[in-house]
């Protein structure tokens, strides 16, 4: 080592007058000092060089080496002192050979150092600067993990050894250059080198050869084309060597991305088969969405067959509508490919006159399509397929990875049919089980009818359900209940069983009969459903029991033209049983409820006879018994009145014998009353007049401590009215007279006669109204008994003579009441009658 101590300022005064790169390296690593040669060499400036580790200027596979020795020199341990061979990097990426020669310095604060003087090798022949080059390119082509990748080191390898290359490939019809630019002009050379697998250069009109075509081989019949100063025949076993090299990584590429695909797809379609196996199916445009984005399709769309024979339709589909693309435009691209792939089995892959097409209907978005046919059972069920823009096309891996998934897609749709299906027949089973137990549980006809008419309409999904029945004596069939919004309308519907009508021919036939397009057929059916209700199709289905005719169902669509398929004809006829079932049932019980009314209205009246025969019998007995005891009663008393002339007590007590006396005779009065069946004889009578009649004598028969006030109201127009004016003048007092013995404290009674409808016809309406403590709920129902009164003088014997005054002229009576709110009394009279009912 120099016993000089050297600064950086006589470092620098050191190196600088050198031509030839020279730097100063510190003990640790670190260039202290470089030249400007050193700098150039690099390709970089002093400032980028000083300061850094000279390790980072080295060739990567040569920092380990030249580091151990550095830290070997700075030690103080012996090595070969001769110069050292090695690779320095440029920025411009070319490595550079130079040879080093270490020299030890001292530098201020006994620090040590080292002065590499560097001799850059030059002159080395063009042909091993070139083979090295090639070389290098080979190694990186390892690293490759695409075909692409591979081609895209192959270019830049031959360019950094200073040739210009491009690559063309051979599609089976004709030869394509990659990157885009224009064919050779001899480019029938690169056939020849495909053909016979050798070099073959071209440059004919050079005095050397100017460009080579190599062939690549691989998995495509691929060409280099090679350009440059240095290409000649004695150079040929090196590109040829290289151009192995070339398609040796191409087909490893390729072998590797037919290995990453192919698990990939398998995985794909084993995710996709979890997918379609989930619990409750997914719908198919989230099955679409997962295919477009395993085929990174732009669109997806599924066209299925409704019946067989059939063209495809549109029925699902994802990112058809995107952009400015109309739903109309989309739908006629789908159809592009729908003819090829029916034909074939598998993907097929768009021509390039269908992507032509294709990017026409789609204004530029679709240029590329592959398509697979569905099956099941042999049978083609639809077509599935995916687009793409032109610039991105599909391959047979893509085609095939889409047939594949069109098989479970069709396990898709099938169990998305069969779970339609099996809710279709549940829902059906739930629907016909609650008819039946609806049905079952009603016993009126019409209630079944109209229950039984709304139920058709969802079971059948149409528009409305119409029913008639059959009318065995006029032959003809009526309208009885419709689905809620034509109920008013069909009852007055009629059609001759003799007419050509739809239903008529229906009941005559007993058999179903559909029009699936009234506008076009010749069918005849009412007018009232054509022309109000705007029907499209009908179906007409007979109602039979053992048999035995009871009507005809009508069941309509007026949204357009419907087919009704044998499934739902079946199922209707199904329905129609269970209903034609239950009429049948109803009308039973509704015959034996009506026998049993009749012999239990007959049976009543018998008992009620015999009754008021035995009663009638005891009347007059006790009458007979009671009046002449009483007649000697009223005798004596009117006696001892004339003979003492009483007073004080002995007028009390004969006022209170001839009181009670009366009281008792008047009890026999109605008993007789109640007991003697009488025939009203009907007049008209003026009826204002007989309800002041009957109101007057009530308040004259019923003082009370504080008045009560009387309103009585006529309608205009209710003059007479046929009645037996003693009777109802009777049941009116009886009526009045409970009202005002009910306001012992005053208050008022109000009388209302009008017309109104009651039983179906027009009857004359009297209402009796006071203002009473009412009557308690609990004995609402007895006040018409005989012989019931909540009165200590009462015989219980007014209300039930009222009731048998009404009975006996065809009316009826009703009380209202609520207690502290009054009583309320209702007679119905026939305003229309025999003026005798005798």
């Amino acid at each position: 080592m120099s016993p000089k101590v050297y600064s950086e300022q006589a470092l620098r005064a050191l190196v600088e007058p050198f031509a030839q790169p020279m730097l100063v390296v510190e003990a640790e690593g670190r260039v202290q000092v470089a030249n400007v040669a050193y700098a150039r060499l690099l390709g970089l400036t002093l400032e980028q060089v000083e300061g850094r580790s000279f390790l980072d200027f080295v060739q990567p596979e040569e920092r380990s080496r030249m580091g151990d020795r550095f830290h070997r020199l700075a030690t103080g341990a012996p090595l070969d002192g001769r110069p050292q061979l090695y690779k320095v990097l440029s920025v411009h990426g070319a490595p550079g050979e130079v040879y080093v020669q270490a020299n030890p310095l001292s530098l201020e604060g006994g620090r040590f150092a080292l002065l590499l003087s560097c001799m850059v090798i030059s002159d080395r022949p063009v042909e091993l600067v070139v083979a090295e080059r090639l070389v290098d390119t080979s190694a990186g082509l390892v690293s490759a993990r695409s075909e692409e990748g591979v081609r895209r080191v192959a270019l830049a390898g031959l360019e950094a050894a200073g040739f210009r290359a491009r690559i063309l490939r051979w599609d089976g019809t004709r030869l394509v250059v990659r990157d885009g630019v224009s064919l050779p002009a001899d480019a029938h050379l690169a056939l020849e080198a495909l053909s016979d697998g050798r070099p073959v250069f071209g440059g004919a009109d050079q005095a050397q050869p100017t460009h080579a075509y190599l062939p690549v081989g691989g998995p495509q019949s691929e060409v280099l084309w090679v350009a440059g100063p240095w290409v000649a025949p004695r150079h040929g076993s090196v590109l040829t060597l290289f151009a192995k090299v070339v398609g040796a990584a191409l087909a490893d590429a390729h072998l590797q991305a037919d290995g990453a695909r192919s698990r990939w797809e398998v995985e794909s379609v084993a995710e996709m088969a979890r997918f379609v196996a989930q619990p409750v199916p997914p719908p198919p445009e989230t099955f679409l969405a997962r295919v477009a984005e395993l085929l990174q399709a732009r669109a997806v769309a599924l066209h299925v067959t409704s019946d067989p024979g059939q063209a495809p339709r549109l029925s699902a589909h994802v990112g058809l509508e995107e952009g400015s693309v109309t739903a109309g435009d989309a739908a006629r691209a789908t159809g592009v490919l729908l003819a090829s792939s029916l034909r074939e089995d598998g993907g097929v892959l768009s021509s390039e006159a269908q992507g032509r097409a294709l990017e026409t209907l789609s204004e530029g978005r679709f240029g590329s399509g592959t398509a697979a046919r569905l099956t099941r059972g042999g049978e083609c069920v639809g077509v599935v397929q995916a687009l793409r823009a032109k610039e991105r096309p599909f391959d047979e891996r893509d085609a095939r990875l889409l047939s594949t998934l069109a098989e479970l897609l069709v396990t898709l749709l099938e169990q998305r049919r069969l779970r339609a299906e099996s809710a279709r027949q549940l829902t059906e089973t739930r629907l016909l089980l609650d008819l039946a137990r609806t049905t079952s549980g009603v016993l009126e006809t019409a209630s079944i009818l109209d229950v039984a008419s709304d139920f058709l309409v969802h079971l059948l999904d149409v528009s409305n359900c119409f029913i008639l029945l059959y009318d065995e004596q006029a032959k003809v069939l009526r309208g009885a209940a419709a689905s809620a919004a034509h109920r008013d309308l069909f009852r007055t519907v009629v059609v001759p069983l003799d007419s050509d009508d739809l239903a008529a021919r229906v009941a005559l036939e007993r058999k179903p009969i559909a029009v699936e397009d009234l506008t076009s057929a010749s069918v005849s059916v009412s007018a009232v459903l054509i022309d109000r209700l705007g029907e499209k199709a009908l179906l007409g289905l007979p109602l039979t029991s053992r048999e035995e005719l009871i009507g005809v169902v009508l069941v309509d669509d007026v949204r357009g033209p419907r087919p009704f398929g044998p499934e739902l004809i079946e199922l209707a006829e199904a329905t129609c049983g269970q209903l034609a079932l239950s009429i049948a049932n109803a009308r039973l019980y509704e015959s034996l409820w009506a026998s049993y009314a009749e012999l239990a209205a007959t049976r009543a009246e018998m008992v009620k006879r015999e009754r008021f025969a035995a009663l009638g019998e005891l009347s007059a007995i006790v009458a007979h018994e009671v009046r002449n005891p009483l007649g000697v009663i009223f005798n004596a008393v009117a006696t001892l009145r004339r003979i003492m002339s009483p007073s004080g007590d002995t007028a009390m007590l004969l006022d209170i014998v001839a009181e009670e006396s009366d009281r008792l005779n008047r009890m026999v009065a109605d008993l007789l009353d109640f007991t003697r069946p009488r025939n009203p004889v009907l007049q008209p009578e003026d009826l204002l007049r007989v309800l002041q009649d009957a109101l007057e004598a009530a308040r004259a028969q019923a003082p009370t401590e504080r008045p009560v006030h009387v309103h009585v109201e006529v309608e205009p127009g209710v003059a007479t009215v046929p009645m037996d004016r003693r009777q109802i003048r009777q049941a009116l007092f009886n009526v009045a007279v409970n009202a005002i013995q009910a306001m012992p404290q005053g208050g008022e009674v109000w009388v209302q006669a009008r017309r109104d409808t009651h039983g179906g016809r027009e009857q004359l309406r009297i209402d009796v109204m006071d203002q009473g403590p009412g009557i308690p709920a609990e004995l609402l129902h007895r006040v018409f008994e005989p012989f019931f009164t909540t009165k200590a003088q009462g015989t219980g014997l007014g209300l039930a003579v009222v009731k048998r005054i009404l009975e006996e002229h065809r009316g009826e009576i009703a009380v209202e009441s609520a207690p502290g709110r009054g009583t309320t009394f209702t007679f119905w009279l026939p305003l229309t009658q025999p003026q005798s009912l005798s």
